[in-house]
């Protein structure tokens, strides 16, 4: 209402006057495009997991500017000339002036999310349209884009709508979360949540603190949890005015131990929070930072990874050497092999280290080596022009090494490519050039490649299987991803992977059903993992996943218990716990080990008991258990 009053009263705009899109000129474009700086291919790449989540429903996603303008989009190529007749295209205006009532000018106009459906349009041209649209905000709460989500397919209907409205919304805030740290990567951040196993992810709260202990800003999730009505009741004041601890004890534990998370408290109503803090990464220009710092760069390769919400890299430490090694070498056009089990996730971390490099808002195309039929590999890989065999499409087709061109080609499973093929590929990568089927000129390309297989390919040169050459123009660096069952994460990746797969519902899990997951052996790896968790959240009615959710396997498996010595104050023998010696830090895991098992007998092993005894949650206890393979007493 306060959108169709503004387009009659304030804009003189007629209903049903004839169309005119306003397209601005390609220089001011350009301007506009560079002025958004590093947060164009950050929005660029979320942009892009919106749309493979709403693929298939006629969708358009789109990014503007403060002024209405659309600065990029993405569209199904087959509905590319209907968007772009309903002016949903690169430069046109989308402000209320001039298109009245719609997702993305009335979004600006409100300051907050918003869907536009249908005859919701105040122009009548555009009641074909349904749009929702978020603001990207700045660490101090200004809108300084939109997200927004269309389509004029007229089967959507208002469940549909509200479902995309989610996503976009959702989108926008991991947007706006990279922002504000990244803005801030000469500052303090503090982050914290009410519950600790969300410390890390999209609703958690942030705080930027200067050198001094004063706050520099705070985003939308701290002003809610600290119950604080606006920005300037915050802003400016030190730390220690909010939470009962001081600046110092800020810095020790940025210092100390930065990923550990711990329980703080408000001074206003008390109330538990846990928290982590993370040092500045680059000087302050007011030189009031003197923390030790990596390059800010660094900053932006972690907070895409975790903007794009990757469960696969998670937080176990092989994982994260790998991804670091990684994206030195990546950045510098290094050719990554990923080696694995099935199911380890070889093309997740591929996708998370595409995300993070210069290169991200160009294509990442995957070529599954094993899943092409043999006489199909090369038209694949290569393209192939007009006529060039019988059956070919009459207008010939582009390959998918010139479709990665200037972005990220991944051969996945590389070790099952036939031989002949192998000479074809080596010669692409030395020429940096592919000549389609049936062509005589070749095609200049711009190769970033990784590669990924779970065999072994020296063994495979060494048989005469895998041609040495091509081993060694792929293999700048070889990564081995470990097995899940390996992992010290897998606590973690639970939490983080149902986060994932049911973002508009909080999903729990009941104890039982807990100790199973985490004890189960997942020959599967993390395909298997995420299988079982997308089954049993389907199943589960309550939102609570319960032991009779899970997968059969699951069920019917015995439960992995290692051998173990006894506790020194456990005579009896009656819990088993890890060797000693299989531990880093052997002296002080035991010591936190026997504290935990003293703790759990006290309670009599009861989990809810002995994780509010200790200030945990359920789920931090059940990690630690798992990390020092403790098994529930009987």
């Amino acid at each position: 209402m306060r959108s169709w009053h503004r387009c009659l009263r304030e804009y003189g705009i007629e209903p049903a006057g004839p169309r005119r899109n306003l397209i601005i000129d390609p220089q001011a474009l350009r301007e506009r495009q560079q002025g958004m700086g590093e947060l164009l291919p950050i929005a660029r790449a979320e942009m892009e997991s919106l749309y493979e989540q709403i693929a298939g429903s006629s969708f358009a996603v789109i990014l503007s500017d403060t002024l209405g303008a659309v600065l990029s989009t993405i569209t199904d190529p087959a509905l590319q000339r209907e968007f772009r007749q309903a002016g949903l295209s690169v430069g046109a205006l989308w402000d209320e002036r001039n298109e009245g009532t719609n997702g993305i000018g009335t979004c600006l106009a409100e300051g907050m999310p918003v869907t536009v459906h249908r005859e919701e349009h105040f122009r009548g041209y555009n009641l074909s349209l349904s749009c929702s649209a978020a603001p990207i905000l700045d660490p101090h709460g200004t809108v300084i884009a939109v997200l927004d989500a269309s389509t004029a397919n007229s089967n959507d209907s208002r469940l549909i709508q509200r479902h995309t409205m989610a996503l976009v919304n959702m989108s926008a805030s991991l947007i706006s979360r990279w922002n504000f740290i990244h803005e801030f990567d000469h500052a303090w951040i503090l982050r914290f949540h009410s519950r600790a196993e969300f410390v890390g992810l999209l609703h958690e709260a942030l705080v930027a603190i200067d050198g001094t202990g004063r706050i520099l800003a705070i985003n939308e999730s701290a002003l809610l949890q600290l119950g604080c009505a606006s920005r300037a009741m915050v802003v400016g004041q030190p730390i220690g005015r909010f939470f009962q601890f001081d600046f110092a004890t800020l810095e020790q534990r940025a210092h100390s131990d930065p990923s550990a998370i711990w329980p703080v408290r408000d001074l206003a109503h008390g109330r538990r929070f846990f928290a982590i803090v993370r040092a500045p990464l680059r000087p302050g220009s007011d030189g009031l930072l003197a923390a030790p710092f990596a390059p800010a760069a660094a900053s932006a390769e972690v907070e895409v990874r975790r903007a794009k919400g990757d469960a696969h890299v998670g937080e176990d430490p092989v994982m994260h050497r790998n991804m670091s090694f990684a994206r030195q070498l990546f950045a510098k056009q290094v050719p990554i092999l990923l080696q694995g089990a099935t199911g380890t996730g070889k093309e997740a971390f591929a996708k998370s280290l595409h995300c993070g490099c210069l290169w991200s808002d160009k294509p990442f195309v995957t070529v599954n080596c094993a899943a092409i039929p043999e006489n199909l590999i090369e038209s694949e890989l290569f393209g192939y022009t007009r006529g060039a065999f019988t059956g070919a499409v009459r207008e010939g087709r582009v390959g998918k090494i010139q479709q990665s061109s200037g972005g990220t080609l991944f051969l996945d499973e590389i070790g099952d490519m036939p031989l002949m093929l192998q000479t074809r590929l080596l010669r692409v990568i030395e020429e940096r050039e592919v000549q389609p089927v049936g062509s005589d000129h070749a095609i200049p390309v711009n190769l970033h490649v990784i590669s990924a297989t779970h065999r072994d390919i020296r063994k495979m040169v060494q048989n005469g299987e895998f041609r040495e050459d091509l081993y060694y123009r792929l293999n700048g660096m070889t990564l081995q991803l470990p097995l899940l069952r390996e992992r010290s994460d897998i606590a973690e990746l639970i939490r983080a992977l149902l986060q994932e797969e049911n973002p508009q519902q909080e999903i729990e899990i009941a104890d039982d059903a807990y100790r199973r997951l985490l004890e189960y052996d997942w020959p599967g790896n993390v395909r298997q993992l995420r299988n079982a968790l997308r089954t049993a959240s389907a199943l589960c009615r309550d939102g609570i996943i319960r032991l009779a959710n899970l997968p059969q396997e699951i069920l019917d498996c015995e439960a992995r218990t290692p051998a173990a010595p006894r506790v020194p104050d456990d005579p009896a023998g009656t819990v088993p716990i890890a060797p000693a010696e299989s531990l880093p830090g052997a002296a002080l895991r035991e010591a936190e080990c026997a504290a935990l098992i003293r703790e759990l007998e006290r309670m009599h092993w009861n989990i809810s008991r002995t994780a509010q005894a200790l200030g945990v949650s359920r789920n931090t206890l059940y990690r630690k258990m798992h990390k020092h393979r403790i098994v529930l007493g009987q």
